[in-house]
């Protein structure tokens, strides 16, 4: 695997002239992926018992705070280009959706990606969940239910119909909740580059490198570089 940042560009002409290959290796891997898929429900049935106190306390102080409700059910492209409801806990206003218009000129990404530092849609117990991102631990539902994995491209929030064609190749897999972007400069990266570092994660794909970016993701997390 390339060192972080060591990731080029790939262009469409690239993605053409390797596309085969990638059918191929991911035809050969399918054992890995059934694998994979139990390996994540047995590690749900480890997470849980200690992840669903900390959900309910989370929920608990959302309420509190700004009422119900307390999750936010978002639409994201998955494995194959379909939509599904992304889970998080929810860390802006009840009416954030509608006021992203009207803070569009602040927004310090290249569309379609949105972010703002200090976002003030963001509420105070929000703040604290993004920071220590247990605003994504309602993500484990999503992976119960056979839509994400622990590993793999993070799906986005736009449909695959904006997505360039060498962009395809990210949605053969099943997207992760954490993957190779949120370890090489999580929120820093533009869009692009997240792609190829996608791309790059799916034709090296390995039980190896997994658990390589899961512990990477948790030395992440406590140097709380950057947003997921």
């Amino acid at each position: 695997m390339r060192a972080a940042g060591t990731f080029h560009r790939t262009t469409r002409s690239e993605f053409l002239s390797t596309g085969t290959l990638s059918r191929r290796i991911l035809v050969v891997r399918r054992p890995y992926h059934t694998v994979k898929r139990w390996l994540d429900r047995l590690g749900l049935l480890l997470i849980l018992p200690a992840a669903l106190p900390v959900m309910g306390l989370c929920a608990a102080l959302i309420w509190l705070e700004s009422g119900g409700p307390v999750l936010f059910r978002q639409q994201r492209t998955g494995k194959g280009g379909r939509r599904f409801g992304m889970l998080k806990f929810r860390t802006m206003v009840v009416n954030a959706e509608e006021l992203k218009q009207q803070y569009a000129h602040l927004n310090e990404q290249t569309w379609p990606d949105f972010k703002i530092t200090n976002d003030p849609r963001i509420t105070r117990i929000g703040r604290i969940l993004r920071k220590t991102s247990l605003d994504e631990l309602p993500q484990l539902f999503n992976v119960w239910r056979g839509e994400m994995s622990f590993v793999g491209p993070r799906p986005t929030s736009f449909s695959s119909d904006t997505y360039e064609l060498w962009h395809t190749e990210r949605l053969e897999v099943l997207p992760g909740i954490t993957g190779l972007w949120q370890i090489s400069g999580r929120a820093e990266v533009d869009f692009d580059e997240r792609l190829a570092m996608d791309v790059a994660y799916i034709e090296q794909q390995s039980f190896w490198l997994d658990l390589s970016i899961m512990l990477r993701t948790v030395s992440v997390l406590f140097t709380r570089r950057g947003a997921c």
